[in-house]
């Protein structure tokens, strides 16, 4: 029984330290295995299990994806002397985990790398070029140059030689080799965000809403010239119309008028005595009331109705 006993008690020790010398790499970590601090072997980088002396080794994890560097955004000055705040952004990994363990040990450490090699080629390409340089990439046309201001027609009139894209190339360039040495593969560098300084941007403001309300007076003069252009046109085409169809009724009025005269002739014609006989009636009835005096004189031709038809 003791024997058995003492079996079982030496199975669970080996299993414990089989379970301790054990340890698993993933798909995205590296290991690196140390006895008191000194690396021991190759980097472990395909995923599988592994072993090592229990309590005396330890396995070391560092990623092997892809990782993100965010720098700090500052002020820097640019070629033309304008000063902006830059905000970069960084994708680098470890390409050497034993020289990386070596030089740099932890993340902290390796961020303070990246700040200390990324953030002066920054600077250093920043001061170098124009700021126009670091915003545009090529020479294409904008829109926003429809304005004649001065200044603008100088931005316009600008020549892209290098612009943001060659830019952040030549900051990967200079701080690429200088992070080997660390055992990391700096990937790919970017500007995230360029915004003039505070004392600057109100300035850029005003002169932003004045250029865009020169457009907008451009576009509400064309606007009023266009409507009073249509209004002229449309008192033209009225006043034609108009004319055209005055001219239509008077035609029309004047053969009628013709028509009648004709009739009426005609119709007259047939007694004289008795046409002139009505319209002096007529006449009469709008010439005299019943407050109308009369000094009639006795060979007066109007009023002879009033003295008696001979």
């Amino acid at each position: 029984m003791k024997s058995k006993g003492f079996i079982i008690i030496i199975a669970i020790i080996a299993c414990l330290l089989v379970f301790v010398s054990a340890y698993v790499v993933d798909e995205t970590e590296q290991v690196v295995v140390t006895q008191f601090g000194k690396v021991i072997g190759k980097t472990k980088q395909a995923p599988g299990l592994y072993f090592k002396i229990p309590f005396i080794q330890n396995a070391n994890y560092f990623p092997k994806n892809l990782l993100h560097w965010d720098g700090d955004p500052g002020q820097i000055p640019t070629l033309d002397k304008t000063y902006i705040w830059v905000d970069t952004f960084a994708r680098w990994k470890i390409v050497d985990p034993i020289k990386y363990f070596q030089t740099v040990g932890n993340m902290i450490s390796a961020q303070g790398r990246l700040d200390d090699i990324i953030d002066p080629a920054v600077r250093n390409f920043i001061t170098s070029y124009k700021l126009i340089e670091t915003v545009r990439t090529t020479n294409r046309d904008l829109d926003t140059f429809e304005v004649g201001l001065e200044d603008v027609e100088k931005r316009a009139a600008y020549v892209i030689k290098t612009g943001r894209q060659q830019i952040t190339e030549g900051i990967l360039k200079q701080a690429k080799p200088k992070l080997e040495r660390f055992g990391i593969e700096l990937v790919d560098v970017k500007i995230k965000r360029i915004n003039y300084v505070e004392q600057v941007r109100r300035t850029v403001y005003d002169r932003m809403i004045a250029e865009r309300n020169q457009i907008a007076e451009k576009f509400r003069s064309e606007g009023q010239g266009e409507a009073r252009k249509i209004l002229g046109e449309k008192e033209r085409d009225l006043k034609l119309i108009t004319s055209q169809a005055y001219k239509v009724s008077q035609e029309i009025k004047g053969k009628a008028d013709a028509e009648a005269t004709k009739l009426y002739a005609k119709a007259y014609g047939l007694d004289p005595e008795f046409y002139s006989f009505v319209k002096t009636l007529d006449v009469y009835g709008q010439a005299l009331d019943k407050n109308s005096s009369l000094v009639l004189s006795t060979d007066s031709e109007f009023f002879k109705y009033l003295k008696g038809y001979k």
